[in-house]
């Protein structure tokens, strides 16, 4: 019998002790690709019931994108304070409390999460606790902590079940020694030497955070261009310039080849991959920071008939799997691992499962950002992916040091580049390194997104003095017509 119980810490109402039930729509994980396909089909008519392993609000809320920006903010305060003198303010003997700006994060994270069960009781929608397993029979089995097995079926299943840090061969995370990010934003302690292995957004992200407490950071990057390698090549440059200046050391097109452990702390052998020269690294810890590995394993992909290409779920453009009734969304699919796709994906793929039309995800026009100090932004072709496509280019470029509002604020550090195709001035791609440009990439995106030409950027009034003007103006500069250059 089916028996309904509410936890009045947590703010929402869970099912126990149940044979069976059917829903219309059943979500496993809730992630921000999870619990928004979930809310949208609870907006859309359809009774929904979401299985969560761990806590709502999967690894973004509770270990990844908003816990992160909490301890990047910290270090931006802290890094301030260490530059008052430059605004006119003196401050004396500032410290950093590092157990405090952790608890902190976990703090922001932890009512992050209960937004969400807010969000679930709000949309009424049912919250089952637990592993869950895809069966032979396109149901889902259900173990809860308790090692109870309850078989739930459902119309429609959506799997969002997210990723993990990715493991390399040579360096076996230990929790110790190695460490992933989620154990880099929750050391009990400080270390005094951290190397980062892996230069993309979670690398470069931690390196900044670690530097402006006072660890030193090395960098260890495996591709030739360094830092942010997917990046525009300048941006990469700009911000190895950055970072070198801030004092870390900083090794691209460079292998880890193994890690030893010695009396004082540990020995990293690295080596130049262009002349094969070695050299040892002592420090305290280990980031593993090499990408995101989908979580596809024990979830009963190969039970149900799950098609599987290149270790990811095999999805049309509105996220059906090979099997009826079965939907993929978010990091186990082959999209961009980010955050923002999986929600997109979710309310395209609610919406085609309810009879809607949406209008299918255009991934070249998906935005990135990174939040380590300057922040990167980016949207669509980078130079070099341009040029190889075969446009004839028009390329115009702004530094933040001829801004008002840059110079204003102190933040002079960067530039926006922008890309337009020659003949038709389409916007091929924007890229940005600078303070806040995170938020203003959108416009970028929405102006792809609208087919606006280089002209219409040119002639589009942007508010003086902000940080936005860099937009305009660069798009000025590709066409030679620039003012405060």
């Amino acid at each position: 019998m089916l028996s309904f119980i509410k936890n009045t810490s947590l703010g929402f109402t869970f099912a126990r002790n149940w044979t069976s039930m059917k829903f219309d729509i059943i979500v496993v994980g809730s992630g921000p690709g999870g619990y928004v396909a979930a809310i949208r089909a609870a907006q859309l008519g359809k009774n929904v019931a979401i299985m969560e392993k761990e806590a709502l609000g999967g690894i973004c809320l509770n270990w990844g994108c908003i816990p992160t920006k909490a301890l990047l903010k910290s270090a931006n305060v802290f890094e301030y304070i260490n530059h008052a003198s430059d605004y006119g303010i003196t401050v004396d003997n500032a410290k950093a409390d590092f157990s405090a700006i952790v608890k902190r994060s976990r703090s922001v994270a932890d009512g992050m999460s209960k937004g969400v069960q807010f969000l679930m009781k709000k949309n009424k929608i049912t919250v089952l606790m637990g592993t869950a397993s895809l069966t032979k029979n396109r149901s889902i089995d259900l173990k809860d902590a308790e090692g109870k097995i309850t078989n739930y079926t459902a119309d429609h299943i959506i799997l969002a079940t997210g990723g993990r840090a990715k493991e390399l061969p040579n360096l076996k995370i230990d929790g110790e020694n190695i460490i992933e990010y989620r154990k880099a934003m929750s050391l009990p302690n400080q270390p005094k030497h951290m190397v980062v292995v892996g230069a993309g957004a979670i690398g470069v992200e931690f390196a900044y955070f670690y530097n402006s407490l006072g660890t030193k950071v090395t960098i260890v990057e495996f591709m030739e261009q360094g830092l942010v390698p997917r990046e525009d090549a300048d941006i990469s440059k700009e911000l190895t310039k950055i970072f070198k200046k801030k004092g870390m050391d900083v090794f691209a097109n460079t292998s880890v080849e193994k890690v030893e452990k010695t009396k004082t702390g540990l020995n990293v052998y690295i080596k130049d991959r262009k002349d094969n020269k070695e050299q040892i690294i002592e420090c305290d810890v280990v980031l593993s920071a090499a990408g995101v590995s989908p979580n596809i394993e024990n979830i009963g992909l190969e039970a149900a008939g799950v098609a599987i290409e290149k270790g990811l779920v095999k999805v049309d453009q509105f996220y059906k799997t090979n099997i009826p009734g079965i939907y993929a969304i978010g990091d186990i699919t082959a999209g961009p691992a980010l955050a923002h796709v999986a929600s997109a994906e979710a309310i395209t793929c609610v919406e085609a499962i309810c009879g809607h039309h949406p209008e299918p995800i255009n991934y070249g026009n998906i935005p990135g950002c990174t939040y380590c100090s300057p922040e990167i932004a980016s949207v669509g072709f980078t130079e070099a992916a341009a040029k190889e496509a075969g446009y004839e280019l028009k390329v115009g470029k702004f530094p933040f040091s001829a801004s008002g509002k840059a110079s204003a604020a102190g933040a002079k550090d960067g530039f926006v580049k922008v890309i337009f195709d020659k003949k038709y001035g389409e916007f091929l791609g924007a890229h940005m390194i600078g303070m806040n440009v995170t938020e203003m990439i959108a416009e970028v995106v929405a102006a792809r997104k609208l087919e606006t030409t280089g002209m219409e950027i040119i002639k589009t009034i942007h508010p003086h003095p902000t940080m936005s003007e860099a937009v305009m103006e660069a798009a000025a500069a590709a066409y030679g017509e620039v003012i405060h250059l």
